[in-house]
């Protein structure tokens, strides 16, 4: 195949690109076409913070992890994450698996916490019969649009994300799935080094306390993102009848599963969330799954969601730094 990289080739969608490959290609054409024009995607990548490849021949797990093998390194595992996900090899894992009738807000993946992927590649094995669209967002644009009152404020206190984990049974995630191991002193280790206050509760659970900005500055390209999960973590984000049941068990918002407050304490409202939400919508954009799509995303530049859906739906993720 022709493996030049030709600039008119990429189309412009809002501000993603997408890259077709008009007759279905293999994953070693693509692999050898990606590489030969490896510098030149990331210098698109670097201004747009989307690429959409669409034509591939992926339709396994195993294609999908050699072609990752092959195109990325420095790989993470999704330790310290608070999603549900499944694990299917070193670098491969299920995309979040939430009930299948709910949005998942959009977001930066861990942003959270002290240490994040740079890049993140989402991969379609089986599209949705209906609905499940990845929406994203760039965050350059979100922090220009987002109120600014709101903003000076995230910038002059910090955020404070806090996460109560529970011992091996209980709501939310436990601390074992969330650091892949059953060991303490791993945890503990972890906490040290990201800065993360921790304490361990009679119940065999652990609460964390991480100091975030909120805002920061992209390594490479020195702009300004909107850089939080700040509705992820903030009660309104629960259904009403969730959060008044939580309420009875746990008394206070800071001992839910997540809370968040501004870094010096003080509350974040649910009226700031609304902002922040409609905020992120307004500059999202969604386009339909195709089989073997292939969505590579600047993790700083721009945050990522998912759509309701019908029907089964096989999305798969890798980060890589």
């Amino acid at each position: 195949m022709n493996a030049n990289f030709e600039i008119d080739q990429l189309e412009q969608k809002d501000f993603m690109l997408l890259k077709t490959f008009e007759e279905k290609i293999s994953i070693q054409d693509f692999i050898a076409w990606y590489n030969t024009n490896k510098v030149g995607l990331q210098e698109k990548l670097n201004k747009n913070g989307a690429i959409l490849f669409r034509g591939i021949n992926i339709s396994s797990i195993t294609d999908f992890e050699t072609v990752m093998d092959d195109i990325s390194s420095k790989f993470m595992a999704y330790v310290d994450g608070n999603s549900p996900r499944t694990k299917l090899s070193s670098k491969v894992y299920t995309s979040t698996e939430y009930d299948k009738n709910h949005s998942i807000t959009l977001h930066n993946e861990l942003s959270y916490s002290y240490k994040w992927p740079a890049k993140i590649f989402f991969c379609c094995l089986i599209p949705a019969a209906a609905g499940g669209e990845t929406p994203i967002a760039d965050c350059r644009k979100v922090l220009k649009s987002m109120d600014k009152a709101l903003v000076d404020e995230i910038e002059n206190k910090g955020i404070t994300y806090i996460r109560n984990l529970n011992g091996g049974a209980g709501f939310g995630p436990s601390w074992q799935d969330t650091f892949e191991t059953d060991d303490k002193a791993k945890v503990e280790e972890f906490c040290k080094q990201a800065n993360v206050q921790y304490e361990w509760r009679p119940d065999g659970g652990v609460k964390l306390t991480q100091p975030s900005k909120g805002i920061i500055t992209h390594p490479t390209t020195g702009e300004k993102v909107w850089f939080n999960q700040i509705d992820q973590f903030h009660p309104s984000h629960l259904e009403p009848e969730i959060y008044e049941t939580l309420m009875m068990m746990y008394e206070k918002e800071d001992e839910l599963p997540m809370y968040i407050s501004f870094g010096d304490g003080t509350k974040i409202t649910e009226e700031m969330v609304k902002e922040i939400r409609n905020t992120v919508d307004k500059e999202s954009i969604a386009n339909p799954w195709e089989q073997g799509d292939l969505l590579m995303l600047d993790n700083v530049l721009v945050a990522h969601g998912r759509k309701p859906y019908q029907g089964d739906r096989k999305v798969l993720v890798s980060m890589s730094n």
